[in-house]
């Protein structure tokens, strides 16, 4: 497994020249780096000295790289599909349709490369990779499209399973699935969307966990980076993304700003960036916290106060509404059925009390 590393702030605060520099760190403390970035034009090519393509390229000792075509993943995909459709379908319906004729919709960058990165993971050749995307709330919707798709998952599943729609869409079901998600083969579309549910909790279980995934800000002393690292902070907090700090560029005082993230100072024009201790991100407060004793969720929701979010709960969920994000939060076994009386801020704290 990959520590998966990535930057959030505003344009024109560093972040590219940043990432690339923690990349070059590690791969000079002979960690196996993987180096993605997923943005428009040759801005990457030019930094990193060579024409990157969707394919790993070595750019120096330990350090390989590129920068994602959607355009070319999801012919790849596609082309996988329509072989397994072949493979599992009498009569296959997608043989007339070409990879090279798909345009790209909204929202498909951010699924394939959640799943270019998920493969990638699943590798296990590379001890950190640190993706570079189209933008940060881009990004940040990326990171919570495993926990959003399951939840879509556990709600229409009971649609779907016996129904009409759900007996018509099975045969076609099954090969999307495992050459989007890799699970296995089976033609009961109950257990086909228990594994895809399996999946996708993985997924999630992988975003939550600081050791796994982990971003940080990036700012300057600009009134307008700052607000906009602030936003970010607490809106990768809806998708359970842990912040592990924060990386001032010039001679930023944020103390009062990111309190309690840590905060390294660093030059203009850094090529090489060791991260310190101190930023490591098992030292960085949790985004979510659930105490079943206690019946008692506590949501780190900083830069967020308690008119900007709001509260929903239905069945054996609680939905969190802050920073144009929502999160859904399924509660474990020892909390479902009951329901919410109270809801405070305490320390940038949502603390959420069940009866």
């Amino acid at each position: 497994m990959s520590l998966i590393l990535t930057f959030l702030g505003k344009g024109g605060v560093g972040k590219t020249a940043t990432a690339i520099a923690v990349a070059r760190a590690f791969a000079n403390q002979s960690k196996q780096v993987l180096y993605v970035g997923q943005q428009s034009g040759e801005e990457l090519s030019m930094r990193l000295g060579l024409t990157l393509t969707s394919d790993p390229q070595n750019v120096a000792p330990n350090f390989t790289a590129v920068n994602l075509q959607s355009t070319v993943l999801l012919e790849r995909y596609w082309d996988k599909m329509k072989g397994l459709e072949t493979q599992y379908l009498r009569t296959p319906f997608f043989k007339e349709v070409y990879g090279q004729e798909l345009g790209i919709l909204p929202g498909m960058d951010a699924a394939l490369g959640l799943s270019f990165l998920r493969e990638r993971d699943a590798e296990g050749k590379y001890d950190v990779i640190i993706y570079d995307g189209l933008g940060d709330l881009e990004t940040l919707r990326m990171l919570g499209m495993p926990e959003i798709l399951g939840w879509y998952l556990r709600r229409f599943k009971q649609v779907l399973t016996g129904s009409a729609i759900g007996q018509a869409i099975s045969p076609f079901v099954e090969p999307i699935l495992r050459s989007i998600l890799q699970v296995s083969s089976t033609d009961d579309i109950s257990q086909q969307a228990g594994e895809m549910s399996s999946v996708l909790t993985r997924g999630q279980q992988a975003v939550n966990d600081p050791s796994r995934v982990a971003a940080y800000l990036v700012t300057s002393d600009d009134p307008y980076a700052i607000a906009k690292a602030k936003y970010l902070w607490g809106s990768a907090q809806q998708v359970g993304l842990t912040v592990a700090g924060v990386l001032a560029r010039g001679h930023a005082h944020l103390d009062d700003d990111f309190a309690p993230l840590s905060i390294y100072g660093i030059p203009e024009g850094v090529n090489e960036l060791t991260m310190p201790d101190r930023l490591s991100p098992l030292f960085a407060p949790k985004p979510i916290e659930i105490d079943p004793i206690a019946k008692q969720v506590k949501l780190f929701l900083p830069t967020f106060n308690k008119k900007q979010v709001k509260l929903i709960q239905l069945g054996p969920e609680v939905t969190i509404e802050a920073g144009d994000q929502r999160r859904n939060i399924f509660l474990p076994k020892e909390l479902a059925g009951k329901q919410a009386t109270g809801a405070k801020f305490a320390d940038s704290y949502l603390l959420i009390s069940f009866g």
